[in-house]
């Protein structure tokens, strides 16, 4: 299938309208995980990494704010993009994730934003993880998918991964596009500063 120049384009455009959105974002820093951010954007009928955009290098903390290591591009992301791929075939609308930090605090809160916003919430429990999925490359995120939409009935917008072995346990927040997936960690990280972090 041959992809249209203004797609790949149109989301070229979201996405660093997205990326430009968090680094204006000094709250963001306090979620940010060991393993640093991405924000990707799928284009339509994307069937590989190569059909994802995102930061490349990733993002990470400079003099208290978040910044993109580099610019956005096709193929920049392993697992951020085979996240949106999978999710997609259960929902058609997911275009784009991000990843930011998880922790009791973080949950409690973003379970509560998730109410509030009506948005479907989830997690995924690392130990029911069977060893055929951890263990073979490329099997870890379809059993995780999978296992969302048995626990939830379908893909939850956000979710977390819980502690697993030797791995950061991490929150996402999934959308139609890069800019709502930020705004959602923007408005979740201003709640976490004025809730955690004082004023």
């Amino acid at each position: 299938m041959q992809i249209k120049k203004s797609s790949k384009e149109t989301v070229m455009g979201n996405l660093l309208l997205a990326v430009n959105r968090l680094q204006k974002c000094k709250e963001f820093s306090l979620l940010m995980p060991e393993v640093r951010v991405n924000v990707v954007y799928a284009m339509r009928g994307a069937k590989t990494g190569e059909d994802v955009a995102a930061v490349d290098g990733r993002i990470t903390v400079v003099n208290g704010y978040p910044h993109a290591s580099g610019l956005p591009k096709w193929g920049a992301s392993d697992h951020m993009a085979r996240l949106i791929l999978e999710a997609r075939k259960y929902n058609p609308s997911i275009n784009a994730g991000i990843n930011f930090k998880c922790d009791k605090g973080i949950i409690g809160l973003v379970k509560r934003y998730a109410r509030q916003k009506k948005l479907p919430y989830g997690w995924i429990d690392r130990t029911k993880e069977p060893p055929e999925a951890s263990s073979i490359d490329g099997m870890s995120i379809p059993w995780k998918v999978k296992y969302l939409v048995k626990q939830c009935g379908q893909v939850p917008i956000l979710f977390y991964e819980g502690d697993g072995w030797g791995k950061e346990p991490l929150f996402f927040a999934l959308g139609e596009d890069a800019v709502s997936v930020v705004k959602m960690a923007v408005e979740i990280s201003g709640l976490y500063k004025k809730e955690y972090a004082g004023k």
